[in-house]
């Protein structure tokens, strides 16, 4: 197992964050998760609050250590919404 795909913060105070996470499997690697631009593509357990918000809070795909390849692999597509598209 690698040492750079899993970290902990526990002093924070709000570790773990969400509240249904196993506190000692929960990374904070991802701590806000890079695929929230992603939107509905990101692959993670949202929903879409009324106002349009994309509500992150039941998601634990970005804590979970065995998410982290996918995660990366998925780099490439927020890499693409960030290119300057005017020349």
């Amino acid at each position: 197992m690698a040492n750079y795909d899993f970290f902990q913060h526990k002093e924070c105070e709000y570790f773990p964050c969400h509240a249904d996470a196993d506190p000692n499997t929960f990374s904070c690697l991802f701590c806000y998760c890079p695929l929230y631009p992603l939107g509905d593509k990101c692959g993670g357990d949202f929903t879409y609050l009324d106002n349009g918000i994309k509500d992150c809070s039941s998601c634990l795909r970005p804590h979970k250590r065995e998410c982290y390849e996918g995660i990366v692999k998925q780099m490439g597509m927020v890499m693409e919404l960030a290119k300057r598209t005017e020349k």
